[in-house]
Parts: C-alpha cells; sequence; structure tokens
C-alpha cells in the first residue's frame, strides 16, 4: 500500500490533480482541461491515484465525480 502510494506522489502530474481535487471535487473532463494530455492519458493518472486511495470516485447520472480521499 505504501508504495502503490510513493509511485502515486511520484509523478509530477499526478500531484497537480491531488492540487485540483484540493480546491473541488471534479470530472475527469474538467481535470483534464488543465493539462495538455490525452484524456485517456488522464485516465490511467486518475487510475494510479484511485489503486493508491489517494481519490475516490462517485458516479453521479452520466458523470463520474473524483474527490480526494480524506478519509483513508
Amino acid at each position: 500500500m505504501l508504495n502503490d502510494a510513493f509511485k502515486a506522489l511520484s509523478d509530477p502530474t499526478r500531484r497537480k490533480i491531488l492540487e485540483l481535487l484540493q480546491e473541488k471535487d471534479m470530472t475527469a473532463g474538467e481535470i483534464a482541461d488543465s493539462f495538455q494530455i490525452s484524456k485517456p492519458s488522464i485516465s490511467h493518472h486518475l487510475s494510479i491515484l484511485k489503486n493508491a486511495d489517494m481519490v475516490l470516485d462517485e458516479r453521479q447520472g452520466q458523470n463520474i465525480i473524483y474527490s480526494l480521499n480524506t478519509i483513508g
């Protein structure tokens, strides 16, 4: 579990995603708008953050809302 956290934090894009989610919960599209990389790349980064239990996702209709995991 600790290795997952270190891996998640080792990438500057993932650190920036965490900073964005500190401000407010966001969809993957909203997160992607802050970067010059593809949406599949953002999804990959979000997956790593979810596997490290740093980010939570919740489906709301058509959207998936991402938020910081402040509990785990």
